[in-house]
């Protein structure tokens, strides 16, 4: 099935899906001019790290409450209330035209930051509602092809346009995709609501944190899949901090190599459709192989002085980035009941997103001691450590619930 009959077959979808493609494009747009703006401005990888770490951070307070409200309220209106009330914040970047003026863009991206912490748990908890069953893991491999055109068309485009129309016209271009976004939203069903999104379970009537423990005991999926959310940003941060440094001052690209590395990254995840959609069994073990494989084209990255190869590795860490990620997906989507799934989308981001936070600011101050690509280097080491560790967990938590399975009762 092909990118356009999936969407043409899952018609409330597809909505989401360009709306998300929308607001995606507009805020990779002015990622791309802002970070190039903070390096033009101070000339430090340091303040490239807070801006990406401070960003992630407000995942730590906000993401629990939008899981809590995507379980309670009807997710389009928390969805179109994140988009219309991020547009100021957006915009205000424009103001920023001298050193003094960065705490207005450390100021924004957390508001920022705090609308996409509310926003996300709504947006992953809702696709189940809105599509058919066997549909859900190709639905999930097309977030991956919607990631890949945001990247594409936000990052090396944006790059462009910054490059030659200067990062103003990106701001306000963000500004107009969140106006754009929320509209499309408003065209969900408004039926998917708490009240309207599912039966009660056994499990309802528990408290959150209790909630979550019985569903890590009861899933051994949820529990790998939860040491993956807590460990894998721990070096996930240092990749992310260094594709702007990698574009700038290894590359000698600019403002335009950045973009280039992030589309092609893009053009990976896109990639990754030919094969996701094709997985129906075996998801956490094929996930793993894929991270660890991305840490191998990491560790490749960081020894190569060619440009060309440095954009067939990020193709290459896009393509096993959307695999391993479809494969997670899915797997929660599965695991968990439909009526939680906003609690524990909204718990997975602020595990993920705050730890994240985290590495991307130490990386950025490690950047002021550790050469660029030594840092690069401990990144993909730790990837391939971890991949192997969570396979070697995954094995003997599967050994020992199969063993349990088999005892006489």
């Amino acid at each position: 099935m092909s990118v356009f009959q999936l969407l043409e077959e899952e018609r409330n979808y597809s909505k989401l899906f360009y709306a998300g493609l929308v607001n995606g494009i507009g805020d990779r747009f002015s990622q791309v001019a802002l970070l190039s703006l903070l390096l033009y401005l101070t000339g430090s990888g340091l303040a490239v790290g807070i801006a990406m770490a401070i960003r992630l951070l407000p995942f730590l307070l906000f993401g629990p409450i939008g899981g809590f409200l995507a379980d309670r309220f009807s997710k389009r209106t928390i969805l179109m209330a994140a988009d219309f009330s991020r547009i100021i914040f957006a915009v205000s970047f424009v103001f920023i035209d001298t050193p003094s003026m960065i705490w207005l863009a450390y100021v924004s991206s957390f508001f920022l930051a705090a609308g996409e912490a509310v926003y996300a748990p709504s947006r992953r908890s809702i696709i189940p509602f809105l599509v058919n069953e066997q549909n859900l893991n190709k639905v999930n491999a097309l977030e991956q092809v919607m990631l890949g055109l945001v990247l594409i068309a936000g990052s090396l485009t944006g790059g462009a346009v910054t490059f030659l129309f200067g990062p103003d016209l990106t701001f306000w271009f963000n500004g107009l995709s969140f106006l754009a976004a929320g509209l499309l939203n408003s065209r969900l069903p408004c039926t998917y609501s708490a009240k309207g999104e599912g039966k009660s379970t056994p499990l309802s009537s528990m408290k959150p944190l209790s909630l979550i423990r019985t569903l890590l005991y009861t899933s051994p999926v949820l529990s790998v899949i939860f040491l993956f959310e807590i460990t894998i940003p721990l070096f996930n941060g240092i990749d992310n901090v260094l594709i702007s440094v990698y574009a700038i001052q290894e590359y000698r690209l600019g403002e335009f190599g950045v973009g280039l590395f992030y589309g092609s990254l893009g053009a990976g995840l896109m990639l990754s459709f030919l094969v996701s959609p094709r997985i129906y069994c075996r998801h956490i073990e094929i996930g793993l192989g894929a991270l660890i494989a991305e840490g191998i084209f990491l560790g490749l990255l960081s020894s190569t002085a060619s440009a060309a190869a440095a954009v067939i590795l990020f193709i290459m860490m896009g393509f096993a980035s959307g695999i391993g990620n479809t494969c997670f997906d899915s797997m929660v989507m599965k695991e968990c009941p439909k009526m939680h799934q906003g609690l524990i989308f909204g718990l997975l981001a602020t595990l993920s997103n705050t730890i994240l936070g985290i590495s991307m600011f130490g990386a950025g101050m490690l950047l002021e001691w550790i050469p660029n690509r030594i840092l690069g280097l401990i990144g993909a080491v730790g990837f391939i450590a971890e991949g192997v560790m969570l396979l070697a967990f995954n094995k003997k938590i599967s050994n020992k619930t199969e063993n349990s399975l088999k005892k006489p009762v």
